[in-house]
């Protein structure tokens, strides 16, 4: 598989790579690494281009013969993405059009798609499966949810055939401690717990302790990163195998409040966080926990990582040991 990775130099792309590699593709990243580290690609061919350049896109594909594509080239700041949704929209909407546009004209029909659970908005039920109502509650998740069925429509009548995968809250670092999240600025509320006990933050903002909870903090589900990219993985060998286009959840199924987070974290590290109750942050739901069920019984997909102190200690390896990320 010659495999193109645009936005591969940042967070959950670097990691992907990394298990792409190790599974046997000849990776390609391409990044304009306004958010992605050049140092996060070790190995792979790198590209340093835009989404929205199309000759260096299809050039790009011509050169590596490039059959496939991870998609993860995206804004993702949910705060952001609400107070500059113009961003947003013309990033994640236009330039994803234009990437698949290229890919189109090039002979590519497989793609793996960077989606997130920020197209469920506030669900009724929990844990959330594929097939509830979508209804985003922030600029980020809309971006996202349009592409869906972009895609879908692309699939009908170009051929397209890809998987999104919809990320609940991706975290941890790999175990050899090389490459980890690196966010700038950083809104994660594990690396900025930790950030906050090695004193690179002078207090860890918690937004909103008045929802309903059982301790009045937000509820999410946390997937390490390398379960993630395992899932790229797999769907990307599903697509080669002739599996239809989908839709899968990502995430480990169970909830942490905020302030629980913030407790285990500072058990991992042996510190305290300084930190302080804020207002809450526009678009944020109450709870996001996902069922996964569908992507492990269709892809085989089997999460290595669900004890959230172990996933948070591969982090704390990273930033323990890259105290100021890639420029350190």
């Amino acid at each position: 598989m010659n495999v193109l990775v645009t936005g591969g130099a940042g967070y959950i792309g670097s990691h992907t790579v990394r298990l792409l590699e190790k599974a046997g593709s000849n990776v390609v990243v391409y990044d304009n690494l306004v958010t992605g580290h050049r140092d996060a690609v070790k190995n792979s061919t790198f590209v340093e281009g835009d989404i929205f350049d199309s000759t260096l896109l299809a050039d790009t594909i011509k050169r590596y013969e490039i059959n496939s594509v991870v998609h993860f080239a995206a804004y993702s700041l949910v705060g952001v993405s609400m107070v500059n949704p113009r961003d947003y929209y013309h990033n994640n909407v236009v330039g994803t059009l234009n990437l698949l546009d290229v890919m189109m004209a090039n002979g590519v029909n497989k793609l793996v798609f960077s989606s997130t659970a920020a197209v469920y908005g506030e669900p009724d039920t929990s844990p959330i499966t594929e097939d509830v109502m979508k209804n985003p509650t922030n600029v980020y998740g809309r971006t996202k949810l349009i592409m869906e069925n972009a895609m879908a429509d692309y699939s009908r009548t170009y051929g397209l055939k890809y998987i999104a995968l919809r990320y609940f809250n991706a975290c941890g670092a790999d175990t050899a401690g090389d490459i980890g999240e690196d966010h700038q600025p950083e809104t994660h509320l594990i690396p900025l717990v930790l950030k906050a006990c090695l004193g690179k933050t002078d207090r860890l903002k918690i937004f909103g302790d008045d929802y309903p909870t059982k301790d009045g903090t937000c509820v999410r589900d946390y997937v390490h990163v390398n379960d993630l990219g395992q899932a790229h993985v797999l769907a990307l060998k599903a697509l080669y195998n002739g599996h239809e286009s989908d839709i899968y959840n990502l995430g480990n199924g169970s909830g942490f409040t905020v302030k629980e987070i913030i407790e285990t974290a500072e058990s991992v590290t042996g510190m305290a966080a300084p930190k302080e109750v804020a207002p809450r942050r526009a678009g944020d739901p109450a709870v996001l926990v996902a069922s996964s069920g569908k992507i492990r019984q269709d892809l085989g997909w089997q999460p290595e990582y669900t004890d959230i102190k172990n996933i948070i200690a591969t982090a704390w390896r990273w930033h323990k040991g890259n105290p100021d990320g890639f420029s350190g």
